[in-house]
């Protein structure tokens, strides 16, 4: 499933090249017909992320929710406006402008360091999801409807196709703000004391495991499995100790570090976890997974730091990945 900052960069595309313009909406594969007739035409006024779920808000207090879920997907081709703001967290122009820097993919064949915001050719078509992988050129426009597209957002220069998703719904401000009233602190958005102390609050008044509380959305927006085994890890806790059992400044400190971890994620594309990595090790961590995390998907391997095997349970039906020796 798709964590926070996957959601954000999404957004961020919309923003670029959605808002403030009139959005044709359409159904091809025919399941979300009636929202879309209520927005179409309209324009869009603000594209938005909450953790794991994005906001696109349209003329007359219309919302389009969508959760993309576990199998959810955007396909933008089209003319795909360059984000100069992104910079990835060694200091490089890490999704806008990577000149003289060769391609670094990984094995889902990502260019990490040409991702969506990338300059490219005037018409291109890139994929966001978890994997935000690109997709072969076409000259054809508009671009062919290929598969199961439950929502297709046009305007003149930009197409955005949306399959896949756990929900897709038009819906008005008052229920808009329902879902956004369940939601826990997002570190992107609002006042970043609040966030910080309704974090602490909804922690340290809970007597469930942190493993767990961490992955609860009403808890904190965005957070998914692996950002989940890597916060823990990085703080030294045990995922099975009760929120409330831990000192305050730790809670503070873990917040911080997802702040962190958050933003290093929209800046690169990456779940980038390791602290310091420069050169050719930098460049193997931004190609592959195993060279960019502590303990997530090392089940069986040797910690990094202890040499303790990492071990791999079952939390609430979600793999936890975990050192026994450093996390204790």
């Amino acid at each position: 499933m798709p964590e926070g900052h996957s959601v954000h960069r999404i957004a961020r595309q919309f923003d670029r090249n959605f808002v403030g313009h009139r959005v044709a909406v359409s159904s091809p594969q025919g399941r979300f017909v009636e929202g879309a007739a209520l927005i179409d035409g309209l324009e869009m006024r603000r594209a938005m992320a909450v953790g794991k779920q994005m906001f696109l808000e349209f003329d007359g207090e219309a919302w389009l929710r969508v959760h993309l879920g576990l199998y959810g997907a955007w396909d933008f081709s089209g003319e795909i406006l360059v984000d100069p703001t992104i910079a990835s967290a060694n200091g490089r122009m890490g999704q806008t402008n990577q000149r003289g820097t060769d391609p670094v993919y990984d094995e889902a064949g990502e260019n990490s360091l040409a991702s969506i915001g990338a300059p490219r050719k005037a018409r291109a078509h890139v994929r966001m999801s978890e994997q935000t992988n690109e997709l072969d050129d076409g000259d054809e426009w508009p671009p062919p409807v290929v598969g199961q597209v439950r929502a297709r957002l046009m305007t003149e220069s930009t197409c955005a196709d949306l399959r896949g998703p756990t929900a897709c719904a038009v819906e008005t401000p008052d229920q808009i703000q329902t879902v956004l009233d369940r939601l826990g602190p997002d570190p992107l958005v609002g006042d970043p004391a609040a966030n910080e102390q309704r974090f602490v609050d909804a922690v340290s008044r809970r007597g469930v495991a942190i493993g767990q509380l961490l992955m609860d959305q009403s808890v904190a927006s965005g957070i998914g499995n692996v950002y989940r085994a890597e916060m823990l890890f990085r703080a030294n806790l045990d995922p099975h100790v009760p929120g409330k059992m831990i000192p305050e400044e730790i809670v503070r400190e873990l917040w911080r570090d997802w702040s962190r971890l958050l933003t290093i994620g929209v800046d690169t594309g990456q779940m980038m976890t390791i602290d310091g990595l420069e050169g050719d090790e930098w460049r193997r961590a931004m190609a592959s997974r195993d060279d960019r995390h502590w303990v997530y998907h090392r089940a069986g391997l040797p910690c990094r730091v202890c040499g303790t095997e990492i071990l791999l349970e079952e939390m609430q039906a979600r793999k936890l990945y975990w050192c026994p020796t450093c996390q204790r």
